[in-house]
């Protein structure tokens, strides 16, 4: 049943969304995170503050073939923690050309410490086809802290029936880290001519993921590509997590979880190389309860996995 807010949603502009679009007037029976915590977030005569959001899907660094507006993380992080953004996943656009990812992934370790330190959750760049990859994930958990890696074979040059997709996997379920693969990052009818990236075919995934029970995976981008409903039902049967990002069409969200259930979409935003606006208004544009709302602003990301805060 659609929540009694849900038509003050529906109406209320972009620039309200942190408003009471987000929180609710009251009358919902679902509360936000910030509701059941009791605090006003400090606002003047105990107002609240935007709903929380937890973004599985930001990058830090320099896109290599244009400027983004939020290229800087010091702005980044002031959208972020504008729109209610508790923690924020952050890959490195580094880790797409760089081939010494060690000193990438410190790199991003210290821009997360420095500008967004309580916010910006560092996930470390694994390429499995250089040569002291090994050596590059075993920084990240022991070195670095990380409890994530990302991974981009769209730019390293590798395909999941690929032997070293799946050694990576086995390698990370060992060392207890989270992975993320990005199926895409940039629509291949605007990416530069020296700069190809095929889309991810994630189709043999299914198969793969039963050699490696217990890992904790996540999909980046991909409801732009993989269309199969079915392949998208057996991943999420198997623990395998989305985000809404690149979701693109009428009624899209709802149809989504229609297919796959509440339990396995996460918010993201692929900022700042997409506006994170656009994210939201993927929320905003769609039938949902309340509790599916809680559900796709932070709740999933922190059942699916929660890393240390810094």
């Amino acid at each position: 049943m659609t929540s009694p807010t849900r038509r003050t949603f529906l109406q209320t502009g972009a620039a309200s969304l942190a408003g009471a679009a987000l929180v609710g007037a009251g009358t919902s029976p679902s509360t936000t995170a910030a509701e059941t915590s009791g605090k006003d977030d400090g606002k003047p005569g105990g107002e609240k503050g935007p709903a929380p959001f937890i973004d599985t899907n930001v990058h830090l660094g320099h896109w290599p073939a244009r400027h983004l507006p939020l290229g800087k993380p010091a702005d980044l992080t002031a959208k972020l923690r504008e729109h209610g953004v508790t923690q924020a996943w952050a890959g490195t656009f580094e880790g797409l050309l760089h081939k010494d990812l060690a000193a990438a992934n410190y790199r991003l370790k210290k821009a997360c410490e420095v500008h967004g330190a309580g916010l910006l959750v560092p996930v470390g760049a694994i390429n499995p086809t250089l040569p002291a990859w090994k050596e590059d994930l075993k920084r990240c958990r022991e070195d670095f802290d990380f409890s994530m890696i990302r991974l981009y074979p769209g730019y390293h040059g590798y395909a999941v029936e690929q032997p070293l997709f799946l050694e990576t996997l086995k390698q990370a379920r060992e060392v207890e880290l989270t992975v993320q693969v990005v199926v895409r990052l940039e629509d291949v009818r605007t990416q530069s001519p020296l700069l190809r990236a095929p889309d991810l075919d994630v189709t043999p995934l299914p198969g793969l993921l039963k050699k490696v029970p217990g890992i904790r995976l996540q999909l980046l981008n991909a409801l732009r590509t993989v269309k199969n409903p079915l392949l998208l039902q057996r991943l999420a049967a198997m623990g395998v997590h989305f985000e809404i990002a690149m979701l693109e069409g009428a009624a899209g969200l709802e149809n989504l979880l229609n297919g796959l259930g509440i339990k396995n979409v996460c918010f993201g935003s692929h900022a700042p190389f997409f506006y994170f606006e656009s994210a939201l208004l993927k929320l905003k544009e769609s039938l949902l309860t309340e509790e599916q709302l809680t559900f796709l602003r932070d709740g999933n990301a922190r059942n699916f996995f929660i890393p240390p805060q810094p």
